[in-house]
């Protein structure tokens, strides 16, 4: 089994739900991925880290750091720099609050980013492409340059286009309808 095939299994049983769900872009759906499941979990960090570092080199877009508004985007980011450390190519990873912080230096991005550093924008799962571009804002605010973003899972709803449309460009290591096509079915 290919690692890509491995974290489409993972995401299938483990972090995709059928029913009716309101999804934090305040949708309605019959899928819900909760990619945190597979993200958060040894063996899910263990495959993450070298696929999304190999799609990565394959983008040419070498960045110097990697990063997303968290939560979805932390154990993603921290997977990709662990593996690049791993191949002798040091990637930085940094987490982008949700809010500035009220004390100490009020940071919104935490973690060794730096001004003028190449960055991918990380997010776990898109649907609207909402929370990814609230990261890229807080990266372009704080000198970043963003090349792309990379996603966990494209949930195919519009939100790789939203983002294209705002000059980004997506890699999704795994598409909304791969992993129904890997989902159980109920006997």
């Amino acid at each position: 089994m290919t690692p890509h095939e491995r974290l489409l299994d993972m995401l299938a049983t483990r972090s995709a739900r059928t029913g009716s769900f309101t999804l934090a872009s305040g949708r309605h759906s019959n899928l819900y991925i909760d990619a945190r499941l597979t993200t958060m979990s040894p063996d899910g960090l263990a495959t993450i880290g070298p696929l999304a570092l190999a799609a990565l080199n394959e983008s040419g877009w070498n960045p110097d750091a990697v990063g997303g508004l968290t939560l979805g985007a932390d154990p993603v980011s921290y997977a990709i720099a662990y593996a690049s450390s791993l191949a002798g190519t040091p990637v930085r990873a940094f987490t982008v609050r949700k809010e500035a912080k009220a004390h100490g230096t009020g940071k919104l991005i935490e973690g060794p980013f730096q001004s003028g550093d190449r960055t991918v924008v990380i997010e776990d799962v898109i649907t609207t492409g909402g929370s990814a571009l609230r990261a890229v804002e807080a990266v372009r605010a704080a000198g970043g340059i963003v090349q792309g973003i990379l996603a966990v899972v494209d949930r195919e709803e519009g939100g790789r286009e939203a983002l294209n449309a705002a000059g980004l460009s997506v890699i999704a290591l795994a598409r909304a309808s791969d992993i129904l096509a890997r989902m159980p079915r109920p006997a």
